[in-house]
């Protein structure tokens, strides 16, 4: 009997921390302009915030007809906490970020967030 318990003691321990390290992917913690934002003016950055470092390897930024609008990024690729980049003067419209990412931890992450400009 006290096999089984000492069994049953390693398998919820294993469970335990296998629970515990697919909490530890980074996540995304905010954007700017928010998720959904309405701006008056075209934004002067696109950023995100992570609770770990980052490294963005792809950021797209496109408008409702699916154009592509370019945007300057400073981090060189390199693992962020704060990443940010600036897109050019944006006329009205409804503008898409999309991204993707590789943690510190080796965890590939995407994502993806939204703002409008409106006069």
């Amino acid at each position: 009997m006290k096999t089984a318990s000492y069994f049953t003691a390693i398998i919820a321990l294993s469970l335990a921390f296998l629970t515990g390290s697919a909490d530890a992917h980074s996540k995304k913690e905010a954007t700017e302009p928010a998720d959904g934002a309405v701006l008056e003016t075209s934004p002067p950055t696109i950023a995100m915030r992570f609770d770990m470092p980052m490294r963005v390897t792809l950021i797209s930024l496109t408008d409702q007809d699916g154009a592509a609008h370019d945007v300057t990024r400073t981090d060189n690729i390199q693992p962020v906490s704060e990443f940010s980049a600036a897109p050019p003067a944006l006329p009205v419209g409804q503008y898409k970020v999309e991204w993707r990412g590789l943690a510190d931890d080796g965890h590939p992450m995407q994502g993806t967030f939204s703002f409008e400009i409106a006069n």
